[in-house]
């Protein structure tokens, strides 16, 4: 079954330093790009990470810091990276909880002003798991027939996620052939940053989800004690929280 699309969606997949999404790099990243007429584009970059790779980071993707020393940085790569997704949604494997908050942090530290306000993802592992319960290799012998070779690739962990997503969507004909909808069923929970520090409560309002405020309402808290907002933005959090954090701040003032 090919995708039904509205809009373009890229596929992707990242091979890191490590787990910490504030504190990792990139080593490699694909990008499958997949266009509602049926055309299709992929771009492979490895990527110096300007900080060590830990040796058993490279046991398990094989990159070491000898096969990127030469490679562009995260920072020389952005715009092309950001140019090639920002008219389109994101699919990946066990995208929304750690690929795409990656990939975010990477892009604001370049100064790439990214966000998710006009796009959806969709997390194939998810699919995966409420279905299956598996791995990335599990699922494409499962779903395709097939055995995953050169697994903890990007480009083949990325075609990977991509072939199984269309044969999910054979299988289950309860999934609707629809971005947005997959998306939402996705979704393990609705929040307003990727790193999870801010969600929403049923009023779909922003609350805190960690420390000594958590459950409670972002807004009231910036009005209360404005020390807090001070002291998340100089301590270290996830860049992309501190800017959801800023446009809640910036839309309270605005409504003054």
């Amino acid at each position: 079954m090919e995708l039904k699309l509205n809009k373009p969606i890229c596929f992707f997949d990242l091979e890191t330093t490590g787990i910490d999404i504030g504190k990792d790099r990139i080593v490699e990243i694909s990008i499958f790009k997949v266009f509602p007429n049926g055309n299709k584009e992929s771009k492979t970059w490895l990527v110096n990470p300007t900080i060590p790779i830990p040796p058993q980071t490279t046991a398990v993707h094989g990159i070491t810091d000898e096969k990127v020393a030469n490679e562009p940085t995260f920072a020389e790569l952005a715009s092309h990276i950001h140019n090639m997704i920002k008219d389109s949604d994101l699919g990946g494997f066990n995208s929304d909880r750690f690929d795409i908050p990656l990939l975010a942090e990477e892009l604001l530290r370049a100064g790439v002003d990214f966000d998710m306000k006009n796009k959806v993802s969709v997390d194939v592992q998810t699919i995966f798991h409420k279905m299956e319960e598996r791995t990335l290799s599990a699922a494409l012998k499962f779903y395709c027939g097939k055995s995953l070779e050169n697994a903890h690739s990007a480009e083949a962990d990325t075609m990977a996620t991509y072939e199984i997503l269309k044969a999910q969507l054979d299988r289950y004909p309860e999934l609707e052939n629809d971005m947005k909808v997959l998306s939402e069923f996705t979704t393990r929970k609705k929040i307003a940053d990727f790193a999870g520090m801010i969600a929403f409560d049923e009023d779909n309002e922003e609350i805190f989800t960690f420390g000594k405020h958590k459950g409670a309402k972002v807004e009231k808290i910036l009005e209360t004690e404005p020390g807090y907002f001070n002291w998340i933005q100089n301590a270290d959090f996830p860049l992309y929280t501190k800017k959801v954090l800023t446009g809640i701040k910036l839309r309270k003032l605005n409504t003054k």
